[in-house]
């Protein structure tokens, strides 16, 4: 039985139910906001029991997570095979649209606007810093979700004076200690957790989390043994894709270029050994 999704995200399709939302995740994958042809096997599953051992594990953190149980859905999505292992039952809320990123290393496009500028966020930097460099304190970096094209890197100002300063903060301060106290929960298992980013909804007048946490698509995670300062760390997550594209003469503009077999198997390969760590340090 096929059932029509209300919305079709670049890795997420969307089923409105009226108060909740079924949240399934498909095996497409993206990068630079553009969705690629090609699928990575099971993808879809890994990053859904990824997220939501790590929404269980934030017990304390408001989210909008229900039920990750096919079996508890209502109909006609009960137990549909297309559901099973890679969907959530979830509130709905209305959307903070801003990503909010927490970065604890110089890296990725962080490290291209410093290397051009000198800055991080539309802040000053100290000069001589490396690539990978790890910051005195996690810094916020938001990000304005767009319904198309590319989302945008904005300031905290920005940011602050778009959604108020009491949510400004309670978002800051949220994001902030979700990613310290990940970083040092993954740091024990030898998994270094570079940035990331989470998204908020409003329910009942205050912010949770939504939308997924701490997968290997929404963070940057580095193995510690391949850790050196001035080096991209081997990653375990997205940036393996978006690295190979570096190497390409694409222009991260529609339509995506074809991806090798030997890329997808990689991904799904980090993807799993990921997931083992997580669940390991997690357990």
């Amino acid at each position: 039985m096929i059932i029509e999704p209300t919305y079709r995200g670049k890795v997420r399709d969307v089923y409105d139910l009226g108060e909740h939302l079924i949240l399934r995740a498909t095996d497409r994958i993206s990068a630079f906001d553009v969705v690629f042809n090609e699928l990575v096997p099971d993808k879809g599953k890994i990053l859904t029991r990824i997220s939501t051992n790590w929404f269980h594990y934030f017990k304390n953190i408001k989210n909008h997570l229900v039920t990750d149980d096919s079996a508890n859905f209502p109909e006609p999505f009960r137990n549909q095979s297309d559901f099973e292992g890679r969907s959530v039952l979830v509130k709905k809320t209305s959307r903070v649209d801003f990503e909010c990123v927490v970065r604890g290393y110089l890296s990725g496009s962080a490290y291209k606007e410093y290397k051009s500028t000198g800055m991080v966020a539309f802040l000053q930097y100290p000069t001589g810093m490396l690539e990978s460099q790890n910051f005195d304190e996690p810094i916020f970096t938001p990000a304005r979700k767009n319904d198309s094209g590319h989302d945008e890197n904005v300031s905290e100002l920005t940011m602050r004076n778009e959604v108020g300063e009491d949510l400004f903060h309670k978002l800051k301060t949220m994001s902030i200690s979700l990613y310290t106290e990940a970083h040092n929960k993954m740091k024990s298992a030898g998994i270094i957790l570079c940035d990331t980013k989470f998204e908020f909804g409003i329910l009942n007048g205050e912010p949770i989390l939504i939308d997924e946490i701490l997968t290997p698509d929404s963070s940057r995670y580095w193995d510690a043994n391949d850790y050196r300062l001035g080096t991209t760390p081997a990653s375990l997550d997205k940036q393996i894709l978006r690295n190979w594209l570096e190497k390409t003469d694409w222009d991260k503009n529609p339509p995506a270029p074809k991806l090798p077999d030997i890329l997808i198997t990689e991904l799904r390969t980090k993807y799993l050994q990921l997931e083992e760590k997580i669940k390991t340090c997690l357990s």
